[in-house]
């Protein structure tokens, strides 16, 4: 008995020890047939063996599903820790990360604690789903069971942090750790280089050589991929570095290395890092071709792509993208198409990527939208950025409402717009200027707190700003969590399109208390507003600005200071700025010859023109208007028809309706009338209101008043409410001796409530704006004024100067801000006006009569144009 009750212990022990050597070595090397022993542990009693059953569990999950793993793990009599991990660990590889939670709160509810295996299983589904409150819960857990300090459960934190867009939680888990390895070292580089702080991944890859933890090279990948963004210098670093310390250049890093130097736009350093090794792939080639692509390098990256089928290397979806991207970049739509039938002949045209960039060519290289249409349906499950392509593509077609439709059939098939769509859309609300859709998107940008992502919130105050709701824009800045110089630069841009460029010229308050710097875009623009009002001693300073920030050598800030200086009547100073640009393209030459045009330099305008054809520089439909301009106010009236016809003839050049009018003003300055008119009932376009305006502007100038009363009437016809006409017609009677018309005009006018535009003057002096008003007595100083405009009246008379007093002209606003300047402004300093409507022949005439008594130069720039006074003359020489 004794013998027998022996012989069955160690037959029991036998069966046992091989029992659990078989299921283990099968466990280990993932052998299916290690199942088979499931069916022993069950007959001999061994189902809450844990050892046994955790690992009969595991080979469940490995070789037969989670499906199986979950029914062992239910029928488990006897369930620990490593149970319960195991089935989470399982269901986080199908990234069904719900249940996993599940099972992690049930395991809590059964009193079996978590170990550092456990946590770290499900703060990697917190990582994968971007549960946020699940993984803040599990830290609170980490913390209380004392594994703070564990680097593996350190790490899986920051990872997680790092994917919920936390970066700064992140590095806050970083630093609290003791003894950080290579793994959390890296870890917290990808986390600086995903959320595209690159310099702060850097700096802490200097602080790890610091501390002695030697990088991998899976760090130097992260770190090739922030150079991408900081520039070739800081790469060519990063390449050094991974040379001296010896870094296995194995097929990764290499791929890295080169996608770097293409990003980089250095092509001949990515082919050389290629060659390093024998090795290639597929991604490989392909970072060679997508290098060449975004180099705008098309032949290169066909080439590249022949080379490596001959090499065997088969094309994925991501290298035919990246050839799709290069015939994007340079419109190359022939050979997207013959690629196209490549991606066809290799089964790919389904594939996401490949479909995305499919649409993207085809909208942009074609003007057809219906074969970027059928691409997009081919694919079989599109993504955020299918739709944004196709909704981008419909916006950059011009058929926005399509644009809005694809918006709200996204939504509808369930794919959420991410930043780039909200901000595509957004584009499209601007384009149209719909002030309703901009309203919607803005309501669900709250709702899906999409608020604070800066890039949404730059296309929203865009969005409405275009639209023409500037406070609605002031209101989402002024909101905004962040702003950076686009925030600026785009509320600037639209204002100063507005005119309103004394608001413009406030931003710049708002961006020195934010702390923000001027970008070229943001200087340009804000010295357009400066030029627009045009205000002489802002624009200097912003001159100065773009010397000490290095940004006058942008041709956009150069020509904006041509520009200023062309507007503020200072042709010394614009021609300065011009002679200082390296390379003048054609916006260039259209400032310089505005600028001496409009201020009287008819000759040397015309000179400028031809000085701009010699250097080779195409003109455009704005020189010709400027030529045009420079004609009809120098009284040159052949040479401008000869300019006119040549627009076509010799350029290609079709004349649109702006220069249609300024041929109008050209001849009826002239006095030839009836050719004027002729040139009107010829155009190829419908006449608007301003055509009838200036051939009414010339009959009141030559006393015309059939063909004059004929052109107000046209003109009132299309634009019944412009006072111009009324005001024009009424002179017209006025100067013909007929002054009785003149009044009835004016009585009618009155009568339909239409009011004439105020008369206003201003100039600015210490950096404030003086504005005057025919007829106002609200400036301080409106008694001293008026004293010098009575002062200067009677030195007329006394030194003989020819005068006629007209009493209900003495105090019109060009005359109130002469004297204004005369009082405060330094002696000899020359006086610059604005005045919003043209200068009447009265006020003309008595600025040139003080410049006789004074030495200064007085300039003012009227609705028409510019003059200069000095000496007792003016540079319009009666052209005005």
């Amino acid at each position: 008995m004794i013998w027998r009750t022996t012989v069955s212990k160690i037959t029991y022990k036998i069966e046992y020890s091989l029992l659990k050597d078989i299921v283990s070595f099968c466990n280990s090397r993932s052998v299916r047939d290690g199942i088979c022993v499931h069916s022993p542990v069950v007959k001999m009693g061994f189902q809450e063996d844990m050892f046994l059953s955790n690992n009969l569990l595991s080979l469940y999950a490995k070789c037969f599903g989670v499906a199986h793993a979950r029914q062992l793990f239910d029928e488990m009599p006897c369930r620990d820790v490593a149970s319960w991990t195991m089935v989470m660990s399982a269901y986080g590889e199908i990234r069904d990360h719900e249940v996993a939670f599940e099972l992690f709160g049930s395991m809590l509810v059964s009193g079996e604690f978590p170990n550092e295996f456990t946590l770290s299983t499900a703060l990697r589904s917190c990582s994968a789903s971007r549960e946020f409150n699940h993984g803040t819960r599990l830290q609170a857990i980490v913390t209380k069971s004392g594994f703070d300090s564990n680097p593996v459960l350190s790490s899986n934190l920051i990872d997680f942090y790092s994917k919920c867009g936390c970066t700064q939680e992140a590095y806050r888990v970083f630093e609290c750790m003791k003894n950080g390895d290579i793994v959390s070292w890296t870890m917290m580089v990808s986390s600086f280089v995903e959320a595209g702080s690159w310099s702060r991944a850097l700096q802490l890859y200097c602080r790890m050589i610091g501390t002695g933890v030697a990088p991998n090279e899976f760090t130097f990948v992260k770190l090739l991929s922030a150079s991408s963004f900081l520039g070739l210098n800081y790469g060519k670093l990063v390449h050094a570095h991974l040379m001296i310390l010896g870094i296995e250049l194995n097929l990764v890093l290499k791929t890295a290395l080169v996608d770097m130097y293409g990003k980089c736009q250095s092509m001949e350093d990515a082919v050389k890092a290629s060659k390093l090794t024998p090795d290639y792939d597929v991604f490989l080639w392909t970072a060679v071709i997508s290098g060449f692509s975004q180099s705008l390098q098309c032949r290169e990256a066909i080439a590249a792509f022949h080379e490596m089928e001959t090499s065997g290397v088969v094309p994925n979806n991501f290298t035919y993208s990246g050839i799709l991207n290069a015939c994007s970049s340079i419109l190359a739509l022939d050979l997207g198409k013959q690629i196209h039938s490549r991606v066809i002949m290799a089964g790919l045209e389904n594939d996401v990527s490949v479909g995305n960039s499919l649409v993207d060519m085809y909208m942009k290289s074609s003007d057809m939208i219906e074969d970027a249409v059928r691409a997009f349906e081919e694919i079989v499950s599109p993504n955020v950025i299918s739709w944004t392509s196709l909704i981008a593509g419909f916006s950059e077609h011009g058929i926005e409402q399509e644009s809005f439709k694809a918006f709200g059939a996204m939504q509808a098939v369930g794919v959420q717009p991410n930043s780039f769509t909200l901000s595509t859309i957004l584009g499209a609300c601007g384009t149209i200027k719909s002030r309703t859709q901009a309203t919607k998107l803005h309501g669900y940008i709250i709702k899906n707190n999409a608020y604070n992502d800066l890039v949404v919130g730059n296309a929203l105050v865009d969005a409405y700003a275009e639209s023409g709701m500037v406070d609605d824009a002031w209101l989402v800045t002024r909101t905004m969590k962040h702003r950076d110089v686009i925030t600026y630069t785009s509320l600037a841009t639209r204002i100063n399109q507005m005119g309103n460029h004394e608001m413009d010229l406030k931003i710049i308050i708002h961006m020195n208390d934010d702390d923000l710097r001027m970008d070229g875009f943001s200087l340009a623009s804000f010295l357009s507003a400066a030029a627009g009002i045009p205000t002489m001693e802002t624009g200097k300073q912003l001159h100065g600005y773009s010397l000490k920030s290095g940004l006058g050598s942008l041709i956009s800030v150069s020509n904006g200071l041509v520009d200023l200086y062309g507007k503020c009547g200072s042709i010394h100073d614009a021609n300065r700025a011009f002679r200082e640009i390296t390379e003048p393209d054609s916006v260039s030459w259209n400032g310089l010859i505005f600028g001496l045009a409009s201020n009287g330099h008819v000759s040397s305008a015309l000179s400028a023109f031809e000085d701009m054809r010699l250097a080779k520089v195409e003109p455009d439909q704005i020189t010709f208007l400027l030529v045009l301009y420079a004609c009809s106010h120098g009284g040159l009236v052949d040479m401008g028809l000869d300019y006119f016809h040549s627009m076509m003839e010799k350029h290609g050049i079709r004349p649109q309706l702006d220069h249609y009018i300024c041929l109008v003003d050209l001849l009826g300055r002239a006095g030839r009338l009836e050719e004027a008119m002729i040139v009107i009932e010829t155009i190829p376009f419908k006449p608007d209101a301003l055509v009838y305006k200036t051939l009414l502007s010339a009959c009141k100038l030559h006393g015309n008043i059939p063909l004059g009363e004929q052109m107000a009437r046209e003109g009132l016809e299309l634009d019944p409410s412009d006072p111009a006409f009324y005001v024009l017609l009424a002179n017209l009677y006025d100067d013909s001796g007929q002054s009785e018309l003149g009044e009835k005009t004016r009585r009618m006018m009155r009568e339909r409530g239409v009011r004439k535009n105020p008369g206003q003057s201003w100039m600015e002096t210490r950096n404030m704006v003086h504005l005057f008003t025919a007829g106002d007595t609200s400036h301080p100083l409106i008694g001293k004024i008026h004293e010098k405009i009575e002062s200067l009246i009677t030195q007329f008379r006394d030194q003989g100067i020819l005068y006629q007093e007209n009493r209900a002209l003495v105090h019109h606003s060009e005359k109130l801000a002469v004297a204004f300047g005369l009082l405060s402004t330094a002696e000899k300093a020359p006086i610059r006006i604005i005045k919003n409507i043209r200068i009447c022949r009265d006020c003309h005439e008595f600025i040139m009569n003080v410049t006789i008594l004074v030495d200064r130069e007085i300039i003012v720039r009227d609705g028409n144009r510019f003059h200069s006074f000095r000496e007792g003359e003016c540079s319009c020489r009666g052209y005005w």
